[in-house]
């Protein structure tokens, strides 16, 4: 069975436990960031931050009122990442999360066009194998039975890690209870994604992007796919020559 994650926005306290685990597990770097007048840190995802909260501050009966926004990739249930890729190096697992191939990517990026959240990133400060980056939902730790690295080390619950039917019941009974905005983002956006939110304020409040189609989008994907130019086709070609003789070198990182 599919796993998947509800985040409940109200439980978030904003301690970025979850960057930090999320970093210590997949060896990640730390990039030297510079003070903006903002508590967010690093300012956005990036090839070596696949998880961060975004903080937002807003009136509410004219006292300030901080929301933190967990983002990381939604792992959708018919990933658009995965049907642009014309090489078959994103795909969808069993368990639910959307895994990354570096041996079979061209570095065509198409994924990064394709995903309506915008969670693919490239290495672009890399000249020698560089590679696509994003949260992998923790597969590997999936596959051992363990939680994925930022649920085990949430203080508050705010992250609930099991089924994705289950997860998505909870939600459903949370919401009963009047603390919530009725709506579920991630239930039907995109055609639906494991990582599911509820909150107590409107999602477009929050910076969420509300205007992402409800119906799965690889259709729509593979209809534009088919109108690439042939030229398009021959220099895909190249690029995948290219990484033939890129990913003969050695390799390194998660």
């Amino acid at each position: 069975m599919p796993k998947g994650v509800l985040v409940d926005l109200t439980r978030c306290i904003g301690c970025r436990g979850c960057q930090v685990a999320c970093k210590s597990w997949n060896e990640m770097s730390v990039v030297k960031t510079a003070v903006t007048g903002s508590f967010e840190n690093p300012p956005a995802m990036s090839e070596s931050c696949y998880t961060r909260i975004r903080y937002q501050e807003s009136e509410a009966g004219g006292l300030p009122v901080w929301n933190f926004i967990k983002e990381q990739c939604l792992h959708c249930k018919e990933p658009a990442c995965a049907s642009a890729c014309p090489v078959g190096a994103l795909v969808k697992a069993k368990s639910g999360a959307v895994t990354y191939d570096f041996d079979k990517c061209i570095g065509c990026r198409y994924c990064m066009v394709a995903c309506p959240f915008g969670v693919p990133k490239y290495e672009w400060s890399k000249a020698r194998q560089p590679w696509v980056r994003k949260c992998t939902f923790c597969a590997e730790r999936q596959a051992d039975n363990l939680p994925p690295a930022c649920v085990k080390t949430c203080p508050t619950g705010a992250l609930l890690f099991g089924e994705a039917e289950e997860t998505l019941a909870v939600a459903k009974k949370r919401l009963a209870t009047g603390k919530y905005v009725q709506s579920i983002y991630g239930e039907k956006e995109a055609g639906g994604t494991a990582w599911i939110y509820i909150a107590d304020r409107p999602f477009a409040e929050l910076g969420f992007n509300t205007m992402v189609p409800q119906q799965a989008l690889p259709p729509l994907t593979w209809s534009s796919l088919s109108k690439i130019p042939v030229e398009i086709v021959g220099f895909a070609a190249v690029l995948g020559g290219l990484a033939w003789v890129r990913n003969r070198g050695p390799k390194g990182g998660q």
